[in-house]
């Protein structure tokens, strides 16, 4: 079976040494993306490589709602052989070698090497330019190594993965959105309820929107990355202009103010308010009815004022909205050729 969803970028396609042995539904392969034989990619996974290469070896089991992405013209995303990533991951512009497990809802960040041979424990978070050795079962937030590996866990660790995938639940399609035409929402995207989109907007592929009780607005120049899941339940949920929501992350009613950064895996709780010109680092959760100040890099579980942001950092959350920004106008185009 072939994905879901299958685009070129700048002109170049995804290749396939066979073809997988699953493609789940509402999954996506973008652009300079290499799979090796026996692939299975879970319901909308993603595999975006939209400015540099994500090149992946023989065996490899994607879970549902996961996200593999590079750094445009910075960082590849390389995997080895006979990899297992749970469900609602985000491997980004990384390496991981051969015969690793990474569990359910984990980060690995940029610049970062999985050595052989390594089980990454469920929420964990690989912060940049981390290297994980071989031969260990690491976790945490910033994840370490905690202790060796017994004989035969990684594969058991990994069977129980796949295990658990084939009695999940399998969602039906959301309604269908016909947005400003300044508006970008990939066609794997789902989105039920009152949502409200500004022009410049971009919610990308294998998002889940549901106002099952309060909207959701989103302003102007937001983008909602890859596999973001944001549910209502009471009084809804506004997003300010300029703002990025990163790979994977939850958010409940609430408030985000504008020129944020909300970093990828990222768990906001109901009732939180975020401020305006505030960094969440990635892999961070907030209590029920936080609020995070403004002009400051937030961090953790809970989160915690970190640093006051600098102007270095305040230029990258600025590259991302233009950058992303971009993407969604070409992105919008390419939709409008199938």
């Amino acid at each position: 079976m072939t994905p879901d969803l299958l685009l070129p970028y700048d002109d170049t396609d995804p290749a396939f040494a066979a073809r997988p042995v699953w493609c789940g539904r509402g999954s996506t392969v973008i652009g300079r993306a290499s799979l090796g034989a026996q692939a299975w990619l879970g319901d909308e996974s993603v595999i975006r490589a939209d400015g540099h290469d994500i090149v992946v070896g023989d065996r490899f089991w994607l879970g549902a709602r996961s996200t593999l992405h590079i750094a445009a013209e910075i960082y590849p995303c390389i995997i080895g052989d006979r990899v297992t990533v749970g469900r609602d991951a985000v491997v980004h512009a990384c390496t991981v070698g051969d015969d690793c497990v990474i569990e359910e809802a984990c980060t690995i960040l940029d610049g970062s090497l999985v050595e052989d041979g390594v089980l990454l424990e469920a929420g964990s978070t690989v912060f940049p330019r981390t290297t994980l050795p071989s031969g260990f079962v690491c976790a945490g937030s910033p994840a370490r190594p905690v202790r060796a590996l017994a004989p035969g866990e990684l594969a058991e660790r990994a069977e129980r993965l796949r295990e658990a995938a084939a009695s999940e639940p399998v969602l039906a399609p959301g309604d269908d959105l016909v947005p400003d035409p300044a508006v970008f929402v990939a066609r794997t995207a789902r989105l039920r309820g009152r949502i409200g989109l500004a022009p410049g907007a971009s919610v990308f592929f294998s998002c889940l929107l549901e106002a099952a009780a309060g909207p959701i607005v989103i302003g102007a120049n937001v983008n909602v990355q890859d596999n973001c899941a944001l549910h209502t339940r009471a009084d809804g949920l506004v997003i300010e202009r300029d703002t990025t929501l990163g790979h994977n992350v939850h958010a409940a009613d609430g408030r985000i103010g504008p020129n944020c950064l909300i970093g990828m895996g990222a768990r906001l709780s109901p009732g939180t308010v975020v401020e305006a010109d505030v960094l969440l680092a990635a892999g961070s959760a907030t209590d029920p009815g936080q609020v995070l100040d403004s002009g400051w890099l937030w961090g953790g579980r809970p989160a915690r004022p970190l640093s006051r942001l600098d102007a270095e950092r305040r230029a990258m959350m600025a590259r991302t909205v233009a950058g992303y920004a971009a993407y969604g106008r070409a992105y919008r185009r390419l939709q409008a050729q199938l």
